[in-house]
């Protein structure tokens, strides 16, 4: 089952403002987008700073493309439900598939149900609207009708009246009007019709008249009308997210964050604010998206703290996949160099086809690939995998780089290779790193190499741990020993070089190497 830092589900505007945040925050997040978003049926949208009048569609397109240069995907797909299992959420889509996060952000807005009167939904968006703050500047001046769905339709009938000074409300469904509603729409020159209204009519999408059950027809641009909102949020029923009945209907409680009841689940947009516009929806998803990185900050910083705690006589029962997944994700491993001892071996080399055994973050991938070398790296953990593979891509040599996420011990190269590098694959979980370069060396190519490189000696600055117990500091003939490759193989190299290195607290430092290079006979 795939497994993501966050899962953004809904890709309009709030979702994709959501994940603008996580992607930025460098966490990996995956958008589910059913395609469907509110405003579809509109060609413009006003209000919104910077971008009045662009068509809805194209602020998603750059959404979506702002958000996938973040490393962020984005998939098409319907989500059926979300529920928790293991500590982490898991959604379920249409097709029965499942993808895994840790932390979620609901932004699948909501559905306007329009009152059943024949001619108003084909028109919805064009000349059928909803939002004088959206669209009335565009039909000022004209004759705008109100189709009424219910007492609340007051004040839409009350602010239309700031856009145009011809406005008829049709208030069957508002029932009896209290006299001071009915004093204050007179003052104004508002026209009421107290007929129910049977259908409109117009050419196209254009509208000539409403005509009513009594048989009036009565002329009219442009109608406004509030449909019943439904919130899509149903996918997340199965968590039991804390909910209020309100003005605006039976909706998950958020705080100004999106925080839900749930510690790791965020909502924004229309989903929890029906009448939002683009720029609050806007705003809503990037506070949610950074709530939900705040939150994730938070459990890695108690892992982390668990981790260290951790007796290390219980470290070599994990499993290792388990283990440097999480000890990736907590954080990155690369300083952004190639390996110096690698560095000065592979330079006397030349280039060909080089498999990388635990290539981690990608610094030894990135620096072969730039020599010339066709690399292909190999590690235990997807996160280090995935994160070897952007840097090539960023690098400018992601044509010359594979990264492949899988078990060392079972995973079979492709053709044979002239080189295989080993560099600090040594773990506290167990790793047999002999029967692993072992078993890869076979696929070198006469006159190929293997070159190993190790951790001989534990840094100055390390506690006193590290000079003994799980950790492993072999020494260059232990290596040899270690890997017996045979007569077939014959030793270059087996040395402690000492490279210069910065400790932890900015002060200069040094480092032992165990290097060792074979060479295949022909």
């Amino acid at each position: 089952m795939e497994r993501y830092d966050a899962l953004v589900i809904g890709g309009g505007t709030a979702g994709l403002s959501a994940a603008l945040m996580l992607g930025r925050a460098r966490r990996r997040t995956v958008v589910l987008d059913a395609g469907s978003p509110r405003n579809r049926f509109a060609a413009h949208m006003h209000g919104v700073l910077g971008h009045d009048g662009l068509d809805p569609a194209e602020l998603v397109r750059r959404g979506r493309a702002e958000v996938e240069a973040y490393g962020v995907e984005v998939r098409a797909a319907d989500v059926a439900s979300v529920d928790e299992h293991g500590g982490d959420l898991v959604a379920t889509l249409a097709d029965g598939s499942t993808i895994r996060a840790r932390a979620a952000v609901l932004a699948t807005g909501v559905t306007d149900e329009l009152p059943p009167i024949p001619g108003l939904a084909e028109r919805w968006g064009v000349t059928v609207l909803h939002c004088p703050y959206c669209d009335g500047w565009e039909v000022r001046d004209r004759t705008l009708g109100v189709v009424a769905t219910g007492p609340a339709s007051l004040h839409q009938i009350e602010l239309l009246r700031q856009w145009t000074d011809d406005v008829v409300a049709f208030v069957h469904a508002m029932g009896e009007l209290p006299a001071d509603a009915l004093e204050r729409i007179g003052a104004r020159g508002i026209r009421i019709v107290d007929a129910e209204v049977a259908e409109v009519v117009g050419e196209g999408t254009a509208i000539d008249h409403v005509r009513t059950v009594d048989g009036a027809e009565h002329r009219v641009d442009a109608i406004f009308t509030a449909g019943t909102l439904v919130p899509h949020d149903a996918v997340v029923a199965p968590l039991g997210l804390a909910r209020q009945d309100g003005p605006m209907g039976d909706l998950i409680v958020v705080d100004p964050r999106g925080a839900t009841s749930h510690p790791r689940v965020f909502a924004a947009g229309n989903v929890v604010v029906p009448f939002g516009t683009v720029p609050l929806a806007m705003g809503a998803g990037s506070m949610a998206g950074g709530g939900a990185n705040a939150a994730l900050v938070a459990a890695d910083a108690e892992e982390a703290v668990a981790l260290q705690a951790q007796d290390a006589e219980a470290w070599p029962e994990q499993a290792p996949v388990a283990y440097w997944e999480q000890r990736y994700a907590q954080r990155r491993h690369w300083s952004g160099h190639a390996n110096a001892s690698m560095v000065d071996v592979v330079a006397t080399l030349t280039p060909g086809r080089a498999l990388d055994l635990g290539s981690g973050e990608g610094g030894d991938l990135v620096w072969l690939a730039q020599q010339g070398w066709h690399a292909t790296g190999v590690d235990i953990a997807p996160t280090a995998a995935r994160r070897a593979q952007q840097a090539a891509e960023r690098a400018g040599v992601g044509d010359r780089v594979t990264a492949v996420a899988a078990d060392l011990a079972e995973w079979e190269a492709d053709g044979d290779v002239d080189l295989v590098t080993a560099s600090f694959l040594q773990s506290p979980v167990h790793l047999d790193r002999g029967t692993i370069v072992r078993r890869h060396a076979a696929r070198v190519a006469p006159g190929g190499h293997v070159l190993v490189v190790a951790h001989a000696a534990a840094p100055s600055w390390a506690p006193a741990s590290m000079h003994h117990g799980h950790h492993d500091l072999p020494q260059p003939d232990d290596i040899v020993a270690e890997l017996a490759l045979g007569d077939a193989w014959s030793v270059e190299l087996a040395e402690v070089r000492t490279r210069a290195v910065t400790s932890p607290d900015g002060a200069p430092a040094t480092l032992d190497d165990a290097v060792v290079l074979l060479r295949r006979e022909g």
